[in-house]
């Protein structure tokens, strides 16, 4: 019984021991190793699975996306502010409505406009008396009964009267009053055959005529939007590949199957300070009216380079004072490689120097390839560092035996 006792104890025992006994530790993967300046990945490591790589490409043309936005083509575009303070009585225009030039779009009661009705009724009767002074004057005169200054002075009086009649006249027509009548009716009307394409008046709202300028939204805006403007962002880098008359195709953002062919009509000589590029204005057309005004879009062309290569602008990195990218020089291995930049877009980069074509660079999670150089670059140091010591405290104590051993001589 005490012989079965002890059995069972010393299994215990054995089984207790057993389970405190540590695992055996999992052997770490071999990590990539710094062999000069490249770094060499062992085969089958989990990064080479992450990294992308893309072949350098010969630079014989590269695709520019500039963003545009489109708004109403300025030619073909009248603003129409109140004249005259008034208050609206009627409106026969709205948003969408195609008006002939002359058209009246809105009636207002202005008795500022009645007050220039009423002084153009005043200038022409002025005139006519004026007129009849003078035929009387010169009968009188030629009858010997006044003084050629009398008659000198009706004909001054004439000619002024004429002239001020002339003007009130030209200023009631040009706001559509030829009648000669007193009314206050002012109708605002259309200056040139278009659409309205903004209305921001209602019936009853008083106006003056100080409600215009910047900032100030006009009472209709009329414009013809068979065609529309194009103002492009351009940067300075891209300036030199445009010219007045080139053409580009519009890609909507909202439409993106719809492309549109247009053309560049003018290139400003100075860049907005605020977004630091170059307002290029170019002209689209729009017949069916598909594009709208203040669409965001973006203006597509090709532009053709000379020498260099094209790789993806991710990957090119800006390391101490220059540009560089990460090669594969041969099946994992890489190393870092300086280069000089032609043309740097948000897409592609045109490298002229120190990369050849066909050349794989690293596109995808350059960023992993980079800790890993100075992991590696700090790991190495720190070997050399450690082996450099060694020799150090060996050749010191080397040199205490020579001189221990000396000593004893």
């Amino acid at each position: 019984m005490n012989s079965l006792k002890t059995l069972l104890l010393t299994c215990g025992l054995l089984l207790l021991v057993a389970c405190n006994e540590a695992a055996p530790p999992i052997p770490k993967p071999p990590q990539p190793a710094l062999q000069g300046s490249r770094l060499r990945y062992p085969a089958g490591h989990e990064h080479l699975a992450l990294v992308s790589l893309v072949a350098a490409a010969p630079a014989k043309s590269i695709s520019l996306d500039m963003p545009a936005r489109l708004v109403w083509n300025e030619e073909k575009t009248q603003r129409i502010y109140p004249p005259f303070a008034g208050r609206v009585v009627r409106i026969v225009a709205d948003v969408g409505q195609r008006v002939r030039r002359g058209g009246v779009l809105a009636e207002l009661a202005s008795p500022d406009f009645g007050q220039a009705q009423a002084d153009t009724v005043k200038a022409q009767a002025d005139s006519t008396l004026s007129a009849k002074t003078l035929a009387r004057q010169r009968e009188l005169f030629e009858a010997g009964i006044v003084a050629r200054k009398d008659l000198e002075l009706a004909e001054a009086e004439a000619a002024r009267s004429q002239a001020e009649m002339q003007r009130s006249r030209a200023r009631t027509r040009l706001y559509g009053d030829d009648a000669g009548r007193f009314s206050q009716a002012l109708f605002l009307t259309a200056g040139i055959d278009a659409y309205v394409v903004e209305r921001n008046l209602t019936p009853g709202l008083e106006l003056r005529p100080d409600q215009s300028g910047p900032g100030v939204p006009p009472l209709f805006v009329l414009s013809d939007p068979t065609s529309l403007w194009v103002l492009i962002d351009v940067r300075e880098s891209e300036i030199d590949a445009l010219r007045v008359g080139a053409g580009f195709q519009l890609i909507t953002a909202g439409m993106s199957a719809l492309k549109v062919e247009g053309r560049i009509t003018a290139i400003p000589d100075a860049i907005d300070p605020a977004t630091r590029t170059i307002k290029v204005r170019g002209l689209v057309p729009n017949a069916d009216r598909a594009l709208k005004a203040e669409m965001l879009a973006t203006a597509h062309m090709e532009r053709n380079l000379g020498s260099g290569v094209v790789v993806p602008s991710q990957s090119v990195t800006l390391r101490g004072a220059g540009h560089s990218v990460i090669v594969q020089v041969e099946p994992n291995v890489f190393e870092w490689r300086e280069v000089s930049l032609g043309y740097q877009g948000p897409r592609e980069v045109v490298v002229t120097q120190g990369l050849k074509e066909g050349e794989r660079v690293v596109s995808d999670n350059m960023l992993l390839l980079a800790r890993q150089f100075r992991i590696a670059q700090a790991a190495h140091d720190l070997e050399v560092g450690g082996a450099a010591a060694a020799a150090k405290t060996s050749a010191s104590a080397a040199s205490a035996a020579s001189a221990k051993a000396s000593g004893a001589r």
